[in-house]
């Protein structure tokens, strides 16, 4: 997926500025699917008014020097639906914290217990969000991607939980056969 087809997805739920777009990949319901930067919405939101595929107005502000306003078009709708049919990507996943849990046994107790209580809370504060968007949405299909989040998080978590001890007990298992092997 794209920054184009990210636009158009947010836009195809409401009209929202560049800024607002942002802030829908960072911190709203869109902020699960890819990343994009300030950078990458305003030059694509050009090209996407040019073809189209959304048109922007102007509105004023109080105090604020005006804000151009997007909306998608029937021609964009068209576009995204289109764009809908093709197979998504395979998700990516990275995590620093797999590396460090990897490496359990070159480090100490304290620090896996560090990193997985770490990784814990975020787990929480993760979930904790997905259940404030599914109970703000009455949209269908976000009713089931926010149930498929919470499942998918809701087992993350309960596994670091469950398994917390065990890679703890890991922790430094290194330093001690490389000290029984000299």
């Amino acid at each position: 997926m794209n920054t184009q087809t990210l636009i158009l997805a947010i836009l195809n739920f409401e009209d929202a500025s560049g800024y607002e777009i942002k802030k829908q990949c960072t911190e709203g319901a869109f902020s699960y699917f890819v990343d994009i930067s300030y950078g990458s919405i305003y030059p694509t939101l050009a090209k996407l008014e040019a073809d189209e595929l959304v048109i922007g107005r102007s509105e004023s502000q109080s105090g604020r020097p005006d804000k151009k306003v997007f909306s998608i078009t029937q021609k964009g709708r068209e576009a995204f639906i289109e764009t809908l049919s093709s197979p998504p990507a395979i998700d990516k996943f990275k995590s620093e914290f797999l590396l460090v849990a990897m490496c359990a046994d070159l480090t100490s107790p304290e620090v896996i217990t560090k990193a997985i209580d770490k990784r814990i809370g975020e787990m929480e504060a993760l979930v904790a969000v997905i259940g404030g968007l599914r109970s703000e949405c009455d949209h269908p299909a976000t009713q089931w991607i926010t149930s498929y989040g919470m499942h998918v998080k809701g087992a993350d978590l309960e596994f670091l939980k469950n398994n917390r001890e065990s890679l703890i007990a890991m922790a430094g298992q290194a330093v001690k056969l490389d000290a029984a092997a000299e």
